[in-house]
């Protein structure tokens, strides 16, 4: 592509080559601004402030990236599947989107060794690093070389290189046992609680509420037990990923227990 011809010949007066053609290896094509991707490996922990005291950190480029990595991966799905319908094709992209999965292609491509970080990470949505800075760096590609290259990265540098769709489509995913594995990973009390209900045909139907440490954090509808828990497993694991202040009080509510309990 002409494009590329005449990056490579620009990366020809830049005076430190090294960083660029380092993403260049993780991209398959040569960056332009590469402040972003900076910030996109920065971590929340390293964040300062400049003189109008705005935080800077890589939490605005993961929020950009994840509604771009949606988008493209929606795309690359609807193209690659002609027959399938919307709950298989949402399920799917929900597989690859899931923050384990983005921890993992984090690793693949090398980019959990560029974070940049202060000290240890241990809390709930600190453990999720890699995969936050895998979406902000999407977001980052998009600031920087637009859409087309976004589409480009995701297809070329993650599809064709790290994922296998059709191995991921036969994968079933237990929301429920993340949720169970996640809140024992934490020490988290957790609960999900059933009611049953008749539709307009008469048939049974469940209503899960799934409760972390006595908050409530996902709903879900079913015609069993198995499939409505799953159902607010899955809306809690999305909001705990999401909702900071959700996550918070978690841990906040958590810690009170603990400290009551030693007493």
């Amino acid at each position: 592509m002409i494009s590329d011809i005449i990056d490579k010949i620009r990366l020809l007066f830049v005076s430190e080559k090294k960083p660029f053609l380092r993403l260049k290896s993780i991209l398959g094509f040569y960056p332009r601004n590469i402040k972003l991707y900076d910030l996109a490996l920065m971590h929340k922990s390293l964040a300062y402030h400049e003189q109008d005291n705005h935080y800077i950190n890589n939490e605005r480029l993961e929020f950009l990236g994840d509604a771009m990595l949606g988008a493209i991966v929606a795309d690359i799905l609807y193209k690659h599947y002609g027959n399938k319908q919307e709950g298989f094709l949402t399920n799917l992209r929900s597989k690859i989107v899931c923050r384990n999965s983005l921890n993992r292609l984090s690793q693949d491509l090398g980019l959990d060794k560029l974070i940049r970080h202060a000290g240890a990470i241990t809390t709930g949505h600190n453990s999720f690093m890699s995969g936050n800075a895998f979406e902000a760096f999407v977001g980052a590609i998009y600031l920087d070389r637009g859409y087309k290259y976004c589409y480009r990265f995701i297809e070329e540098q993650v599809f064709q290189k790290h994922l296998d769709i059709d191995a991921i489509a036969k994968q079933e995913k237990n929301f429920k046992s993340s949720l169970i594995e996640w809140c024992q990973k934490y020490r988290y009390r957790f609960e999900f609680t059933q009611k049953e209900s008749r539709d307009e045909k008469n048939t049974p139907v469940f209503h899960s509420c799934v409760y972390v440490e006595g908050i409530s954090c996902g709903t879900g509808d079913g015609y069993s037990k198995k499939e409505s828990d799953q159902n607010a497993a899955k809306q809690a694991l999305k909001r705990i990923k999401r909702d900071k202040e959700l996550l918070n009080g978690i841990q906040s509510t958590s810690k009170k227990i603990k400290v009551k309990s030693e007493e």
